[in-house]
């Protein structure tokens, strides 16, 4: 037996040291081959590209269709290229393309690399909520009733059409003492809401406003804001002029607030990312950002594909971000946990 494990052995280090030997050839032939610099030149410049557009994605212009917010609210899913250029650089040996295309890696990874680990902690004394239940949402009942288990204690909902206003207020008075609605937005709360009044966010009619609630850790003010839909039309491009006039309006009450404590929810209908969005971002902390667990896509339902419904807060710590089960909304809800 000795023998045989000894013979056994020896064919093994035998066959080791001929495929070492085959990759030593090979890797040799590699490097005498002038090709392996001059082929996938095009691949590589693709690479660059990529990262040029994810470094410098502010600078895109906004002039022709909106292009530079509409390539900012899915700048997350550039990554999918990463993998695909990967595979023709090495189809083609191209040493030259897989230097770019590493480039673009460690691009990426240092934009949104942050976003892929849990950075929830356990503290947090307030939860809050946010949800666009939909207009043409045909379980409200089910909805009420999913969100009304998420453990919030400030719920915000956005597109409430007013027949379905009696639905959620009746569904939700077990377990929300308080609310209050305004246009087509509203806020359910287990502490007292005082100074509720509709903010202003140039749209012909209500869909954004302002409450005070008093939490047992003091006063908080909070908005809740449906800001416009945006389209991607053929001629027209991203159509979000309407949108960024609202998030500029929206901005101006957020600075004229006089509360240092103050919480953000609502379908802004952009992402962090979007410059259009800086008149709300440059003041306010995402709590996803801040203290979620992965990207947190909430739209669309199905297959979320960007995070377009907001948690942001300030003079607040955010400790978790998440997404709560789906509904029968097209968007999922987010929540929030929360440091007075």
């Amino acid at each position: 037996m000795a023998q045989a494990y000894m013979a056994e052995t020896g064919n093994g280090g035998a066959e080791d040291e001929r495929t070492g030997s085959r990759f030593r050839r090979r890797w040799a032939g590699l490097r005498r081959d002038p090709g392996i610099w001059r082929r996938g030149i095009v691949t590589a410049a693709c690479a660059v590209l990529l990262s040029l557009v994810m470094i410098f994605h502010a600078e895109l212009p906004n002039s022709v269709g909106n292009t530079g917010s509409l390539i900012e609210t899915f700048l997350p899913w550039l990554g999918l290229f990463v993998p695909v250029l990967l595979v023709v650089a090495v189809w083609r040996v191209s040493a030259t393309a897989l230097i770019a295309i590493a480039l673009t890696a460690a691009v990426w990874v240092n934009l949104f690399g942050g976003l892929i680990t849990d950075k929830s902690g356990a503290g947090g004394n307030l939860t809050v909520a946010t949800h666009n239940v939909d207009a043409d949402n045909p379980d409200q009942h089910g909805t009420a009733a999913e969100i009304a288990a998420s453990g919030a204690d400030i719920l915000a909902l956005t597109e409430l059409k007013a027949s379905a206003v009696p639905v959620y207020s009746r569904e939700l008075a077990k377990t929300y003492k308080y609310h209050a609605v305004e246009g087509t937005v509203g806020v359910w709360s287990k502490y007292p809401l005082g100074n509720t009044a509709p903010v202003d966010i140039k749209m012909g009619w209500t869909r954004a406003m302002r409450t005070t609630v008093e939490t047992s850790h003091g006063p908080v003010g909070v908005y809740v804001a449906h800001l416009p839909s945006v389209r991607v039309k053929l001629r027209a491009g991203f159509t979000a002029n309407q949108r960024d006039n609202s998030a500029d309006a929206l901005g101006h009450a957020l600075a004229a607030e006089p509360l240092g404590k103050v919480v953000l929810l609502g379908d802004l209908n952009g992402t962090m990312n979007d410059r259009a969005l800086s008149p709300i971002t440059s003041q306010m902390r995402s709590t996803q950002g801040a203290a979620g667990d992965g990207f947190g896509f909430s739209w669309p339902a199905d297959f979320p594909m960007a995070r377009i419904d907001q948690i942001m807060v300030r003079g607040i710590k955010p400790e978790a971000s998440w997404t709560l089960p789906a509904t029968g909304s097209d968007h999922l809800p987010v929540a929030a946990r929360l440091t007075v």
